[in-house]
């Protein structure tokens, strides 16, 4: 590539066809300065992608921060808490335990809880259909499937 096409003395060289040499040469300067282009292009859509998933990935983390700031607001909003539950009673077989802290027990929330009695509506109304409760056991939010109906213990629970 970088051998002189002349002799000493500043003639063409006799021995190789010039014109030619020139060409190929040519050719190939042209093909690394492509390639050169190229692979600059491709680094800087590689600085692009790699900015664009460092964001992504800080988008994500501050979203799951928000989401745990938003369950953790949600489990302080228990209405009522558990202090027995009988064995063989629809809570029991429910999975319903002792300390948990309900969060929403059908339509009744801390928003619109006022007594002990909106629960008892609200069992009284949903006899033999499922309802769903959510509560707060261990410190993470759980929801059961609990069906309100007669048994051999005391109400419908």
């Amino acid at each position: 590539m970088h051998e002189p096409l002349v002799d000493a003395e500043g003639f063409p060289r006799a021995d190789i066809d010039v014109y030619q040499v020139r060409t190929a040469r040519h050719n190939i300067i042209c093909l690394q300065n492509d390639h050169k282009a190229l692979m600059k292009q491709v680094e800087e859509a590689l600085h692009k992608l790699h900015a664009r998933e460092k964001e992504k990935h800080a988008r994500d983390e501050a979203e799951a921060m928000a989401e745990a700031m938003r369950q953790n607001q949600s489990l302080a909003q228990a209405f009522a808490k558990v202090n027995a539950v009988t064995p063989g009673s629809p809570a029991s077989v429910s999975g319903l335990q002792v300390d948990d802290e309900i969060v929403e027990f059908g339509s009744v929330n801390a928003n619109n809880f006022q007594n002990l009695q909106n629960i008892a509506t609200v069992v009284q109304h949903s006899e033999g259909r499922p309802l769903s409760v959510t509560v707060i056991r261990g410190g993470r939010r759980v929801h059961v499937g609990l069906t309100p109906k007669r048994w051999a213990g005391k109400g419908l629970l």
